[in-house]
């Protein structure tokens, strides 16, 4: 099954995420608290996925997205938006973003995101 790197500042995310995540099969293969953090787990994990949420500190998710897509273009990233943050997530996807999926977090859609991105 896939791999999956969570980058997320709040710990209730991550764990919410991951406990989706792994009751749908994917192996969570590491976490981050924010962009920089999340880069760097991705250049040395390489995980099938990355989900990555937008408002961090250090470094905010659409400018670590944009520093993993410059770097490994192949890399499939799912981008993480809390409500009202249409402006963002166009930025995001413009910025390279395979997919978003919006909190609160429904397990259902989150593993068609998920299965959507990793078979395109």
């Amino acid at each position: 099954m896939a791999t999956i790197l969570i980058v997320d500042d709040s710990r209730t995310s991550r764990k919410i995420l991951k406990g989706i995540l792994e009751n749908e099969g994917y192996e969570i293969v590491g976490e981050a608290t924010n962009g920089q953090e999340g880069y760097e787990r991705y250049v040395e994990l390489k995980p099938d996925v990355v989900t990555m949420d937008i408002t961090m500190p250090v470094l905010d998710g659409i400018e670590a997205l944009k520093k993993i897509k410059a770097e490994y273009q192949d890399s499939k990233v799912v981008m993480v938006t809390a409500a009202g943050q249409r402006t963002k997530m166009v930025e995001a996807v413009q910025s390279g973003a395979d997919e978003f999926v919006a909190k609160p977090f429904e397990a259902a859609q989150l593993k068609k995101i998920i299965d959507k991105v990793i078979n395109k």
